[in-house]
């Protein structure tokens, strides 16, 4: 309770906030991570969801990768959380400068966030490989097979596959939003994607809260460490 006390005195005392979050921010909303117990990384498939989610395979077996697309990334009715609700509410206090996240489920948008800066893209963008046409997602989950657009090309999510590079503008002003910030609150991630996780090593300040249930490679240099689940957390400050 005095860690998030603490983290409540940041808060109230700043204008210059930054958070940076993870899967974890989205669990508490039904949608399953990656690399928990439950998450998609453990369960069977006849492909593990890491080569699915590889450009190689979009590009080879885009029957399959559409399945595991349709099956287990898109979920149905999700909605934000006390984390998101809160983290709205701070922007409109002006307190919050931005949004960080490796989500690519919308939510922070959803919940009313503005200034969102998604590293992984979105699964709600959606956009033709070869004529660049945007379609909305329903588009996507309700066509039959690989979703085609009009001119033929196959319809891809605005999301960034394994073997992917992260789009540079993106980065850049998340190197930038961090670099700024006078506290910097990271959430919900285990920090250890690559090149996102290493923003972190961007942050100047010396109020860096790290609010995760498992450890970090950057618990030793957090200036204050919760390890509770972060809805609960925000649906206390």
């Amino acid at each position: 309770m005095e860690k998030i006390e603490t983290l409540k005195r940041w808060i109230d005392e700043s204008d210059n906030i930054v958070f940076f979050g993870g899967a974890g921010v989205s669990t508490e909303s039904g949608i399953p991570d990656f690399r928990s117990v439950d998450g998609l990384y453990n369960q069977k498939y006849r492909y593990p969801p890491e080569t699915i989610l590889s450009h190689t395979f979009f590009e080879r077996y885009p029957d399959e990768f559409y399945e595991f697309y349709r099956d287990k990334l898109i979920v149905d009715g999700a909605q934000p959380n006390a984390c998101h609700l809160r983290l709205t509410e701070l922007e409109r206090e002006g307190k919050l400068r931005g949004v960080i996240t490796q989500n690519i489920d919308g939510l922070h948008q959803k919940a009313g966030s503005v200034n969102v800066l998604e590293l992984h893209g979105s699964l709600l963008r959606n956009y033709c490989a070869k004529c660049g046409k945007r379609y909305e997602v329903g588009f996507v989950t309700s066509a039959r097979g690989v979703p085609k657009c009009s001119c033929g090309g196959i319809v891809r999510p605005d999301v960034v596959l394994y073997e992917e590079g992260l789009d540079q503008d993106v980065l850049a002003k998340s190197v930038q939003f961090i670099r700024n910030a006078d506290v910097l609150i990271v959430g919900g991630t285990s920090l250890v994607v690559y090149p996102a996780a290493g923003l972190v090593n961007y942050y100047r300040g010396s109020k860096l809260a790290l609010i995760n249930r498992s450890e970090t490679s950057y618990d030793g240099i957090a200036s204050l460490l919760i390890k509770e689940k972060i809805g609960e957390v925000f649906s206390k400050i």
